[in-house]
């Protein structure tokens, strides 16, 4: 009787199991609910595009079909110095991408932060010449480029090259070079892989003086013939602003001027705002606890506000996925967002999909729900 017991209890956990198996397989997944109306992506990091994330990487293969690298790919890290490159970990990532067929994107060539400072100087630590510097731009992106032609699909080239009022930031490649240094980075990112999506970056796209100095660069890179075929808007955003409607306006505007509009870094901040919402990564300040008001978990409030969030704005990008060619999360998991220790150190940050076990949050159904 024992013995018969055992094995009906042994046979009940198995197709207990099975049935769990079953399920999970049949619910729907972000990459198949929304494809043929975009990509939806996520940023990976190092432990995940080596697989020392097994979690992360699970929920990567299941839910996205386009993948961004969060930093392997910057300067300082893929060109440390003047004299050598580390394709170790971007060799990696651009294998993880094609090995899993997925859509690959390039982040990024050309920005002023995460750019080691030996770029612009000279051996003596004087700044270099327009030319010399140029001539780094154009050796650094034929060679970066050039290795994963045909590879990679698409290449932010400029990121973040605007302020806040919309002209252009006087970062060390604007001082040096001039404000045509743009223009000269899309033409080398051409050069090197005709036929690669090319991208402008930026975030707070929302904000319309800033939006118009997106158009404006958008146009003067067409008028000199240059192929760019996607502005990215990074989509940081916070729980109560940008609206729904601003995002509408932000995509319509943009597609206006005849690019795909991307939706390249999406997260939603549900802290309190600790500097006006920005997502300048040089920005830094001190713990405090009014600033961190869920270390432990987020109240069920929240998360249904965060679900309505996500779904207002998935909303806006189904409207608009005849222009819309990508959706990408800033991070996989809750416990992977940047927004955990920036600008703030030490806080619990909560702005994806997934919680810190790798859970679907309400949020996750929300989205779901949009596509119709």
């Amino acid at each position: 009787m024992r013995k018969h017991l055992s094995l009906f209890l042994v046979s009940s956990v198995f197709l207990l199991c099975v049935s769990a198996v079953a399920q999970t397989s049949a619910q729907a997944t972000l990459k198949e609910t929304f494809r043929g109306a975009f990509h939806v992506g996520v940023a990976i990091n190092a432990d995940q595009i080596t697989g020392k994330d097994a979690r992360g990487d699970a929920i990567i293969l299941q839910q996205f079909d386009s993948i961004s690298p969060e930093n392997v790919m910057k300067w300082e890290v893929i060109h440390p110095r003047p004299d050598a490159y580390d394709f170790i970990l971007s060799d990696k990532y651009v294998e993880f991408g094609l090995k899993n067929h997925m859509f690959i994107v390039g982040h990024n060539l050309c920005w002023h932060s995460q750019t080691p400072a030996w770029v612009f100087k000279d051996d003596k630590g004087n700044p270099i010449t327009r030319d010399a510097l140029l001539q780094r731009l154009h050796d650094h992106i034929q060679t970066v480029v050039g290795r994963y032609k045909g590879k990679i699909d698409s290449w932010d080239v400029v990121n973040e090259a605007l302020n806040e009022d919309g002209t252009l930031r006087q970062s060390p490649w604007m001082k040096i070079i001039g404000e045509d240094y743009i223009i000269k980075a899309f033409q080398y990112a051409h050069e090197a892989d005709p036929k690669v999506q090319l991208n402008y970056n930026d975030y707070n796209l929302e904000t319309p003086a800033k939006r118009k100095g997106a158009i404006e660069l958008v146009k003067k890179l067409q008028a000199a013939g240059i192929p760019i075929a996607v502005v990215g808007n990074q989509a940081h955003l916070h729980l109560d602003k940008p609206s729904a409607e601003d995002e509408d306006a932000t995509i319509t505007e943009l597609a206006a001027t005849g690019v795909k509009v991307a939706i390249t870094e999406l997260d939603i901040d549900v802290l309190p705002s600790a500097w006006g919402h920005t997502a300048d990564v040089s920005l830094n300040i001190q713990q405090n606890e009014k600033l961190n008001p869920y270390p432990k978990g987020l109240p069920d409030s929240v998360q249904q506000a965060l679900a309505k969030r996500y779904a207002d704005l998935f909303a806006v990008y189904w409207k608009h996925r005849d222009v819309v060619n990508r959706v990408t999360f800033w991070g996989v998991t809750d416990a992977d967002s940047w927004l955990n220790n920036w600008p703030v150190k030490g806080r619990s940050s909560y702005p994806l999909l997934f919680d810190r076990d790798g859970k679907p949050k309400p949020a996750f159904e929300a989205v779901l729900q949009t596509a119709h």
